[in-house]
């Protein structure tokens, strides 16, 4: 996420000064891998989105949309889409890693969001599913 001051910008009491025309950029990822805000960063730990754990963090750690009035324009429609499209594949369908898939996973660095190199799943029908041949 990057933003261009418009204006020279004193940052409170710290003695620094964000000239004009200066890009300023969010190191999202790497707020995402901070172990201060997301103990043990690397583990898939999806409890930690949870009511509880997020009322621990310190607002605005975790932007996987960004924040404020330019957010991503998207965010609530691909929330939802992403949900329906869990549903739908948890429910028709039995997940197994495959032999190829390596374990533990390996990460892609600095792609902004957290991608496997390569996994490898393959998918049972759970019953007689006419959507899917």
């Amino acid at each position: 996420t990057e933003r261009l001051a418009v204006s020279e910008y004193k940052l409170g009491e710290t003695g620094i000064t964000i000239p004009k025309g200066m890009i300023i950029s969010i190191p999202v990822y790497a707020m995402h891998k901070d172990s201060k805000f997301f103990p043990d960063p690397e583990k898939f730990d999806p409890d930690r989105f949870n009511q509880k754990e997020k009322s621990k963090r310190e607002q605005y750690t975790y932007l996987p949309f960004g924040a404020g009035p330019r957010n991503c324009i998207g965010m609530r429609f691909a929330l939802v889409e992403i949900k329906v499209c869990l549903a739908y594949i948890l429910s028709n369908y039995k997940i197994s890693k495959c032999s190829q898939t390596k374990v533990p996973l390996e990460f892609l660095i600095g792609q902004g969001t957290l991608q496997p190199k390569e996994i490898y799943v393959s998918l049972q029908s759970r019953r007689n599913n006419p959507i899917v041949k």
